[in-house]
């Protein structure tokens, strides 16, 4: 039920004493323990039946060699001492980094809609159906959607004509795709809504004549118009049911693929910003300077072989791609939705192992969830995973417009990398730094790259340096180590994720 399963219990490695994640206990069917590279599922005396059928059905196999299902084994005590050889344990393979919807594109969220229908359908087809339909059962591996709760799946009733998920998937997928079309009310605002918007919250923010559009007619103005006095969506429905078992799957089917016609209108033509134009607007960079920023990049990652790369400030993803390529596993953050999900798409094209992130790291997503352990903060999910960080072309945001100082910019970058950093350091008299200090030259105005070695000295190394002929510097840092236990060896290809 709404629990995303392919994660690690606590992503930064670091202990939680008595703050251990709750991540199932709304789920009757099954609990969840994680360990650092699996999440096992005890399955529950009730829910037992239900799951060994499934695990052995056709549908599971079908969905899991597409790579729509995440896998799926039974749990040895063997391997993992927490489970009794008494009981049904599940063992999956970690997904990291989880992202969660709030974090995602607008595109993803249409990739994710698309895949929880295809699966429901398939699920009928085979005399299953999905009992949860919602973006938190859905999880990214690389650019590709994965769901991820094997305990949404039950028998179906071959007399029922209901989709009983169909509510619960209006109201977390296809109404905050609405909101972000006709309201621009912003797809991140999911962070505080677990169980989505009910049709009378949409109807009342439409403009009148938009709540006689075709696309949203039936499932705001009319669900809205309709909505019985008292009836909440506890209130017990029995569900319907037809003679034909034929006619119950159309019925079924039909209502499925009017949804999905639904979610493709809420499709916006792909929007452009600032930041997605970036790369072919920028004006302070010559063709030449951006040849030799990417070769420095490329002869960086060569050189450093990172088995895994967060790319902070990653625009359209011009380094997170050439990262990619060369074999790394890459996670890709940055604040603007449309130049990401250009990176996003190119990612999904190509096939390449990157995570995008849609956030903004210096004001980065907080834990949430009950007693805000239901969902992991950005951070608590990205510390002391990556083995080489690259934040090209970002210092001078943090510095001019969040106003950060060089020392926890430093902090947090040493935190972040277990090895490389790859900083370019923008100085002052640069053309976008002038745009942006705007009078607060005493303030800012003064910075060197000497301040910024000075401010990284703490946590780092200078190992290379290549001077671009616009003044700015491109730095290749390594990390100081203040365990000999923390260094990795410079050729040396960490464990990959089982992800």
């Amino acid at each position: 039920m709404n629990q995303p399963v392919g994660v690690a219990a606590d992503i930064s490695g670091r202990s939680t004493g008595n703050r251990d994640p709750m991540l199932t206990f709304r789920d009757p069917a099954g609990e969840l323990r994680l360990t650092a590279h699996h999440a096992l599922r005890r399955i529950r005396p009730s829910a037992e039946n239900e799951t060994r059928a499934f695990l052995a059905s056709g549908l599971r196999a079908e969905l899991e060699q597409s790579g729509d299902l995440v896998r799926t084994q039974i749990a040895s005590p063997d391997c993992h001492p927490c489970v009794s050889p008494d009981e049904l344990w599940l063992e999956h393979p970690r997904i990291d980094p989880i992202t969660y919807p709030w974090e995602w594109t607008s595109a993803q969220w249409l990739a994710a809609a698309d895949l929880t229908l295809r699966i429901a359908q398939k699920a009928i087809a085979s005399g299953w159906t999905l009992k949860d339909a919602t973006p938190l059962n859905i999880l990214f591996s690389g650019a590709k959607p994965i769901l991820v709760d094997v305990l949404s799946f039950e028998r179906r009733d071959p007399h029922a004509s209901v989709w009983l998920a169909y509510g619960q998937f209006v109201r977390t997928f296809l109404f905050p795709l609405v909101a972000a079309k006709y309201l621009d009310w912003p797809l991140q605002a999911t962070l505080f809504r677990r169980d989505g918007y009910e049709p009378n919250q949409i109807y009342r923010a439409l403009p009148f004549l938009q709540r006689f559009n075709p696309a949203l007619f039936d499932v705001v103005t009319l669900a809205t118009l309709f909505e019985r006095p008292g009836r909440t969506r506890q209130t017990p429905r029995k569900p319907s049911s037809v003679a034909n078992p034929e006619l119950a799957t159309h019925i079924l089917m039909k209502r499925i693929a009017r949804l999905a016609k639904q979610i493709r209108h809420t499709a916006e033509p792909r929007s452009r910003s600032q930041w997605s134009e970036y790369t072919q607007t920028a004006t302070h960079y010559q063709p030449a300077e951006a040849d030799d920023k990417r070769e420095f990049v490329k002869i960086v990652l060569q050189r450093c072989r990172p088995m895994r790369v967060l790319d902070l400030g990653a625009n359209t993803g011009t380094f997170s791609l050439i990262a990619a390529g060369g074999g790394a596993e890459v996670v890709a953050i940055d604040v603007d939705a449309a130049a990401l999900e250009v990176l996003w798409r190119a990612a999904a094209t190509e096939r390449f192992p990157i995570t995008t992130v849609l956030a903004n790291i210096a004001r980065p997503t907080p834990a949430a969830g009950w007693l805000n352990r239901e969902h992991f903060s950005l951070l608590d999910r990205l510390t002391g995973k990556f083995d080489m960080v690259l934040m090209l072309a970002l210092i001078h945001h943090l510095i001019l417009r969040e106003q950060l100082p060089l020392a926890h910019i430093g902090d947090l970058c040493a935190s972040l990398t277990r090895h490389w950093l790859v900083l370019e350091w923008v100085p002052p008299t640069d053309s976008m730094c002038q745009e942006w200090l705007r009078g607060r030259d005493e303030l800012y105005g003064h910075f060197t790259e000497g301040d910024l070695l000075e401010a990284f000295a703490r946590h780092f190394v200078v190992s290379d340096r290549c001077a671009l002929a616009n003044g700015r510097v491109l730095l290749l840092l390594e990390r100081i180590s203040h365990d000999a236990s923390e260094r990795i060896a410079g050729d040396a290809r960490p464990e990959a994720s089982l992800a």
